[in-house]
């Protein structure tokens, strides 16, 4: 890649590519998983509250499923592109492998403005959606799930929809669903949750501003944080870090960012009402306004980019001034801007390890579903907990053996482990 590479689809192969040398894996298997498996592109038409139709576009992209069903969000934004969820989906399928949890990749996502819809109009097209990819989704065989600007009322249409054309209730065809209907308790603050629990693994790895309470119990007292992107992930990952003794400095969403270096920081539960209220952090009492790409730059112990992807680029990654960078989004960071921070030693944690927690979560989901059982909140959580330590510490380890960075030793876990499951299945016929 001479000239920094934006599509993402492209970066996520170049750095498989990268792996796959280093794991000296063979020339078919290589060509086999840089490649998704199976795309499905959709155009239909939706009824509009005015009468008119509107045809809008999906896509559903199965990465691999060597190691268990397809497993990955449906996402509702103006700037979806396939490759955008082609590049989506693989990263699914090292998210999984990762963190042992027995599924592979997939994703989906609809050209649309939600925000510029009434929710009638976003259950037709949701509805009309999974109609449409219903062929090729299913409980045991590709187990959708929300990302951005999707959410539980989102998956609920899909469940409905799907089990009305099954003719009975199907409730493990999607997570990420409301309690009521069979979702599972710290579902929706799964994916800022797992972020947290890398962030102190970061921390008590470096010895790093981190106190131990007592037992297994962390507070990070006078760490300063930034986050861009202050969605579900990114506000769940707030919050929980907030409470942990850490000092908000910055956020932003998609409208602007603030920022407050006052004694103490934002506080973050007054920042969540103002955003309830206001549907954007900016205009918070007592901080001073910033560009939303301008947080990436704060001067702070801990930056969590929450947003999506290539935000981070070669442009500026030389003036980031955080310590750590915990990737709650997906592919934030590009191949330059990963090479630009390694030199300076900025420690990165990877998407595929920092914002697994999701999928954990909602593989917990699944399994409840499978088998008609409800989990404690608290079990989910110590799970979770118990699942992201044990990624971390391997990552960690992996690092230190192959001498490379978090995501280089994250991939090669990944890839290794699901180019063995292609290589014990074999191929038929």
């Amino acid at each position: 890649m001479t000239k920094e590479e934006l599509n993402p689809f492209k970066i996520t192969q170049h750095q498989f590519d990268k792996v796959a040398k280093r794991l000296e894996l063979k020339k078919g298997t290589h060509e086999y998983l840089r490649l998704p498996q199976r795309e499905l592109t959709v155009n239909f038409p939706v009824k509009m509250d005015d009468g008119s139709i509107e045809v809008f576009t999906g896509y559903r992209v199965q990465h691999n499923n060597a190691r268990g069903p397809y497993k990955g969000g449906i996402r509702y934004h103006p700037d979806v592109t396939l490759d955008e969820v082609r590049a989506l989906s693989m990263l699914m399928t090292w998210k999984c492998a990762l963190v042992g949890i027995p599924f592979g990749g997939a994703k989906g996502g609809v050209v649309c403005n939600p925000k510029k819809m009434s929710k009638e109009e976003l259950e037709r097209l949701t509805r009309r959606f999974v109609s449409e990819i219903s062929i090729i989704i299913g409980p045991d065989r590709d187990i959708p799930a929300p990302d951005v600007y999707t959410d539980a009322q989102v998956m609920a249409w899909i469940l409905d929809t799907y089990s009305m054309n099954k003719g009975y209730c199907v409730p493990g065809i999607v997570t990420g669903k409301p309690i009521s209907i069979g979702g599972s308790l710290g579902r929706n603050e799964a994916t800022g949750r797992g972020c947290m629990f890398s962030i102190i693994e970061a921390l008590k790895h470096f010895d790093y501003k981190i106190i131990k309470e007592d037992k297994d119990n962390y507070r990070i007292d006078g760490a300063t944080v930034a986050v861009q992107g202050f969605g579900n992930v990114g506000s769940v990952a707030a919050k929980l870090l907030f409470e942990k003794g850490a000092k908000i400095i910055a956020v932003s969403d998609s409208k602007g960012g603030i920022l407050k270096k006052g004694k103490g920081g934002l506080d973050i539960d007054k920042l969540i009402e103002h955003k309830l209220e206001t549907r954007s952090v900016s205009d918070f009492s007592g901080t001073t306004e910033l560009k939303s790409k301008e947080i990436l730059k704060v001067k702070c112990d801990i930056l969590v980019p929450a947003a999506l992807e290539n935000q981070i680029t070669g442009e500026n990654a030389d003036r980031i001034k955080a310590k750590i960078v915990a990737e709650g989004a997906n592919g934030p960071t590009t191949p330059e801007a990963d090479k630009i921070l390694s030199e300076r030693d900025i420690f990165v944690i990877p998407d595929v390890l920092a914002n697994a927690g999701g999928v954990i979560v909602s593989y917990f989901e699944w399994v409840q579903s499978l088998q008609q059982l409800v989990w404690t909140e608290r079990d989910v959580n110590e799970r979770l907990k118990e699942i992201m330590q044990r990624s971390f510490r391997e990552t960690i380890d992996a690092k230190g053996e192959y001498n490379t960075d978090m995501r280089t030793a994250a991939y090669m876990l990944a890839v290794e482990r699901v180019s063995d499951a292609v290589t014990i299945r074999g191929i038929f016929p």
